[in-house]
């Protein structure tokens, strides 16, 4: 899988250090070309992450920013990747990224880091796409364009948020919404009513690091039924037809060996997939992220033998956007869609090859954002290109969170042509 664009000589390339949305080292890259143009990325980075993703190349100097401090990853950039590559003619972005991972030489870009190597990946898609004449989403095709139908996460718990709440993300999806503006009006009006839900229920209004709410329950029906309610107070439909619920339980992060533990509860796997269950009778729920951990395969069969049929079942924590690990899983029959991260597995090009591998297996796929995040909005046009039709980045709430819904919205004003809905 290549991305369409002409053919780029990178005739700069720079990076440095600077904060992402909570207050950690990230990476900034800066890519000249002939004629002086400069393309930016900056590198978002994950705070619940799958043990096989790609290694973020952190400092370890507990002396700056607790050893989180990425100078080493920007050396990198500064130093041998910029001599592998400027100066040097590239054909297209699969070209410039073979070469990028040549230079690392290990098999999850631990040398040089992949959050060095992401940026540059991404810094050089704009190129490419500017070198073609075409606007970077167009460039990013897997199947025919889309405007994706956005996650909004509404309300934090898990790794991102200081509450008892063990499932990390809730999200409300206008599925049903006739256009991709209308349905980011649906995310911004229930989240509003959410707030006023639960500022008169006396819970805390905070918010979590992806902009979501982190009331003080422990309970997942506690929170579905108040997102029920919310749908409902801002005058919409709950359900595929409406505004769905989507969750990321983030099952890794409560347990492991077939072993959970939910609200002070110990589960078995089985209890947990009787649980999904009864929550998808009981609630509109249309997709279960990560609902086991990343080490039970066995469960994840079940999982998916069970509620397969019925909801969207997405691997992240076991599939890190890794094209052999997402190959293996769609023959043994885990999950029915994946979580797509650039920075999970360090390149555009592998990024549009798990992608693809999706589409042809007919699994879905959820382009997503990271909790640490910039105002980069790549992901945005990743998620229109390829036509995959689900973006998650967030609450519609905080800067670094609505750039991405933002850049949709004026990707659809200016081509009307475009599908709204899933893919």
């Amino acid at each position: 899988m290549t991305t369409k664009s002409g053919i780029v000589t990178p005739t700069a390339l720079s990076a440095m250090e600077i904060l992402d949305s909570r207050g950690r080292p990230t990476v900034h890259v800066e890519l000249q070309v002939a004629g002086e143009t400069t393309f930016t990325a900056q590198v978002p980075s994950g705070a619940s992450t799958g043990s096989g993703e790609a290694v973020e190349l952190r400092d370890g100097d507990p002396a700056r920013f607790d050893g989180k401090g990425v100078l080493d990853a920007v050396d990198h950039v500064n130093g041998a990747i910029r001599d592998a590559l400027v100066d040097r003619s590239f054909a297209d972005q699969a070209d410039l990224d073979q070469a990028l991972i040549e230079l690392d030489g290990t098999p999850n870009k631990s040398r040089l880091g992949a959050n060095a190597i992401v940026g540059v990946s991404m810094a050089a898609a704009r190129a490419f796409a500017s070198g073609a004449g075409h606007s970077l989403w167009a460039t990013l095709a897997v199947g025919a364009a889309r405007l994706p139908v956005p996650h909004f996460n509404v309300v934090n718990g898990g790794a991102h948020a200081p509450n008892p709440l063990d499932f990390q993300e809730f999200m409300i999806a206008p599925v049903g919404s006739p256009s991709y503006a209308e349905a980011v009006r649906a995310g911004a009006e229930v989240y509003g009513r959410l707030r006023a839900r639960l500022a008169a229920a006396g819970h805390a209004t905070g918010l979590g690091d992806e902009g979501g709410f982190a009331p003080d329950l422990a309970r997942p029906d506690e929170v579905l039924e108040i997102l029920v309610a919310a749908i409902e107070d801002a005058g919409y439909r709950t359900g595929v037809d409406g505004v769905a619920i989507a969750l990321d339980p983030a099952a890794s992060e409560f347990g492991s060996g077939g072993r959970y533990t939910v609200a002070g509860q110990a589960w078995t796997t089985n209890d947990l997939i009787d649980y999904y269950e009864e929550l998808i009778d009981r609630f509109p729920i249309w997709s279960i992220e990560d609902g086991l951990g990343e080490d039970d395969a066995t469960g994840w069969q079940q999982l998916t033998g069970r509620l397969g049929e019925r909801v969207q079942l997405v691997g992240d924590d076991n599939f890190v956007t890794n094209p052999q690990i997402i190959e293996k899983a769609i023959a043994d029959g885990i999950a029915n869609a994946a979580l797509i991260k650039v920075n999970q597995i360090g390149t555009v090009t592998e990024t549009l090859t798990a992608m693809s591998l999706c589409r042809g297996a007919g699994y879905g796929a959820m382009v997503s954002h990271r909790s640490g995040e910039t105002p980069d909005a790549f992901i945005a046009d990743l998620a229109v290109g390829s036509g995959c039709g689900q973006l998650k980045s967030g609450a519609p709430a905080r800067g670094e969170r609505v750039a991405k819904y933002n850049r949709i919205l004026q990707i659809a004003a200016q081509h009307r042509e475009l599908d709204y809905g899933l893919g």
